[in-house]
């Protein structure tokens, strides 16, 4: 199955799970799985938020900045991979002055 996300339109999520300014994504969904491809604009975050149900897979695909894991920041940028297993909490945090652009995998169990 191909997903382009070309073809999905972007959604613009406002302060998403109590961040700074706003998400924007491209997002597919279905019973097993959330697949989004995001951007941060310099200074937007994804607040603060535990995955009691599942992990997260977070994939920098363009740019930098920082996640906040289990209360330690750790530095992300292009190419590196983020993992935020169940039971542990995170954010995801622009402080550059370019774009972070990212993908995104949350399995659904």
């Amino acid at each position: 199955m191909i997903i382009d996300f070309k073809q999905i339109e972007e959604t613009v999520i406002p302060h998403f799970r109590g961040g700074e300014k706003e998400t924007r994504s491209r997002m597919f969904a279905d019973p097993a799985c959330k697949i989004m491809h995001g951007r941060l604009e310099p200074g937007a975050s994804i607040g603060l938020h535990t995955h009691d149900t599942s992990s997260e897979i977070i994939y920098i695909l363009k740019g930098r900045g920082k996640v906040l894991y289990d209360g330690g920041y750790e530095e992300v940028e292009e190419g590196l991979c983020h993992y935020c297993p169940k039971g542990h909490e995170h954010s995801l945090i622009n402080d550059s002055d370019e774009d972070l652009i990212f993908f995104a995998v949350v399995p659904e169990q």
